[in-house]
């Protein structure tokens, strides 16, 4: 639904506009003379270059227009659908501008930027069309609060239970529970990173990644129970801690998709800022020095 409502957006209205700017730009780089080959210091090229620097001042607007909520000047689906098209559609014209032609200047640096404000973009795109749904059906209709409600009941309940085993094995789930690690830096929420430990016996505290140690550790107790009784509670502390195990994972893969829809923001935004300083520098340097 998110993918048919951006893309296609009024009958996928800004991909035909960017279509004929695209068909217009093509026939415009054409129509170059043989004297010198096609670049950006020819009339055709002041117009494409013209064109490509007031879409990059345009498409830099949709950030304001989604927080001007009173704004009546179109919604935010068709700014952010003719934001995706248009900006596509930059790179094309943007590279007929420079007429094919790249160099260690500054009027190279500035396409770079904007190669790479475009790929992020796409990036951004597609973050937005895919995990909006992944997170959904990650956390199966409900919220990240119910996930972290049902944690903390299955963390009770293995530390009660946990209790009437053996000793060893108290202090195993006890210390298993306090270790636990959620988030934590940038690398660790988009790659979900684990520096849980637990404690094994009187030793130190061991690694105890995605939980499997301490669920290891406690079905290795399984088989030298001394009573029926403890036999059984251990069973339902395997049961306990696996499942207390998918729910981590489910948190953890929760906390890395929102981090991955985020965190292309904090460069898609830099790199543009600095897309705006070269393109007024390579504005005010052709037409002073060219």
């Amino acid at each position: 639904m998110i993918h048919r409502n951006l893309l296609l957006f009024r009958g996928a209205r800004y991909l035909w506009w960017s279509l004929v700017l695209l068909i217009a730009s093509a026939v415009l780089y054409a129509t170059q003379g043989t004297v010198q080959p096609p670049n950006g210091g020819t009339w055709q090229g002041y117009v494409l270059g013209t064109i490509g620097a007031l879409l990059i001042v345009w498409l830099t607007f949709l950030g304001l227009r989604k927080r001007s909520y009173n704004s009546t000047l179109g919604s935010v689906q068709g700014w952010t659908s003719a934001h995706v098209y248009l900006g596509t559609a930059l790179l094309v014209i943007a590279t007929l501008h420079s007429g094919f032609q790249v160099g260690w200047n500054l009027h190279t640096l500035a396409y770079v930027l904007m190669c790479v404000v475009i790929a992020s973009g796409f990036f951004g795109l597609y973050s937005y069309l895919n995990h909006p749904v992944l997170i959904s059906k990650n956390r199966e209709g409900g919220g990240r609060a119910e996930l972290f409600a049902e944690l903390f009941e299955l963390d009770k309940q293995s530390r009660s239970l946990a209790q009437k085993c053996a000793p060893e094995v108290g202090i195993a789930v006890a210390s298993s529970i306090e270790r636990t690690t959620l988030g934590g830096g940038v690398y660790a929420q988009l790659f979900s990173g684990d520096d849980s430990f637990y404690v094994r016996g009187a030793g130190a505290p061991v690694r105890n990644a995605d939980q499997q140690g301490v669920v290891d550790f406690v079905a290795e107790r399984l088989p030298r129970a001394q009573k029926g009784v403890e036999a059984a509670n251990l069973q339902q502390l395997i049961v306990l801690l696996c499942r207390r195990q998918a729910v981590l994972r489910r948190i953890r893969r929760d906390i890395r998709l929102r981090g991955w829809l985020k965190i292309w923001l904090y460069f898609h935004i830099p790199v543009t800022l600095a897309l705006l300083v070269a393109l007024v520098v390579h504005i005010v340097s052709t037409f002073v020095y060219w």
